[in-house]
Order: structure tokens, then C-alpha cells, then sequence
């Protein structure tokens, strides 16, 4: 028998150190207001199990701080991450497989742009950013990750003990 709360944990920091990796392995992908973080596809984890909140979120954290991100980037960017595991993990409550890249791609879409207009200059018109970065969270969240989703469905069980 296992101790819960250490598979927990476990689970958490694996998935926040996988986070911060793939965010420096692909870091080149994003630029401007063109975003391709792929470690977002990682947002379908709370799909299968309560301990990626905390580990995408620290994740993100992370990788934002140890990226050289400003503190409003550090911040907004890591709670945007934060909702979109939270309304992922809602959705694995009701089944909804097929909505589980939504909240990720409309978190980061809605704030993302803000932090990159007010936080760091950007030139280009918030709506348009909106744009741009919704394009690159469908991407990444929305295929990459339903792929992840897809390939780690048939190994949940072995994986996350569910």
C-alpha cells in the first residue's frame, strides 16, 4: 500500500520539474506575441490527477522566474496557468475528455496578452495578441496536449494509480 499524500507530492513535483524543462528545452517557440509554450500541453494532466494543479503551477512559476520573467509575467502568467488546471481538473469531473484544452487555452489567451501589453511594452493591440496567443494555446493545448491526453488515457491507471 502506498502513502497518498506521497505519490501526491510525487506526482506534483514531477510535473512541475517535466514544466520547467520542456519550458527551457522549446523556449526559442516563443516570441513576442506569438506564444508556443509547449509545456502547456502538460494543462491536460488535472485530467487525470489533482496533483498537477499544484505541480503546473509551481512549474510555471518556476520556469517564468528562473527564465528571467518580470514579476507581473511571474505572476499573472503562472495564475493563468493556475485556472486553466483547475477548469481542466473540472472537467475530468464531469467526462468532459473533449473540453479538458479549453480553460488552459481561454486562461492564457484572456491574460497572457495584458501581461505582454502592460508588463513588457508590446506594441501590438491587445485584441490582436489575443489572437496570436489563442492560435499558439490551440496548438499546444488543444492538439498537442489532446494528443498527450490521448496517449496517456490508455497508461492512466499504471501511471497516475487512479
Amino acid at each position: 500500500m502506498r502513502n497518498k499524500k506521497v505519490t501526491y507530492m510525487l506526482q506534483a513535483a514531477m510535473i512541475a520539474a517535466i514544466y520547467v524543462v520542456l519550458v527551457i528545452i522549446f523556449d526559442y517557440w516563443s516570441f513576442g506575441p506569438i506564444q508556443f509554450r509547449v509545456a502547456e500541453a502538460l494543462t491536460i494532466l488535472p485530467f487525470f490527477t489533482l496533483a498537477a494543479i499544484p505541480g503546473l503551477f509551481i512549474g510555471c512559476f518556476l520556469a517564468n522566474f528562473l527564465g528571467g520573467a518580470i514579476l507581473v509575467d511571474i505572476i499573472f502568467g503562472s495564475i493563468a496557468t493556475l485556472l486553466g488546471a483547475v477548469g481542466t481538473y473540472l472537467c475530468s469531473k464531469i467526462k468532459a475528455k473533449w473540453l479538458a484544452p479549453l480553460p488552459p487555452i481561454i486562461a492564457n489567451t484572456l491574460i497572457v496578452p495584458f501581461v505582454l501589453k502592460y508588463g513588457y511594452g508590446a506594441e501590438e493591440a491587445v485584441p490582436y495578441m489575443m489572437l496570436t496567443v489563442g492560435i499558439g494555446e490551440v496548438i499546444v493545448c488543444g492538439v498537442l496536449g489532446m494528443m498527450l491526453l490521448f496517449v496517456l488515457e490508455k497508461y492512466k491507471d499504471k501511471i497516475f494509480g487512479n
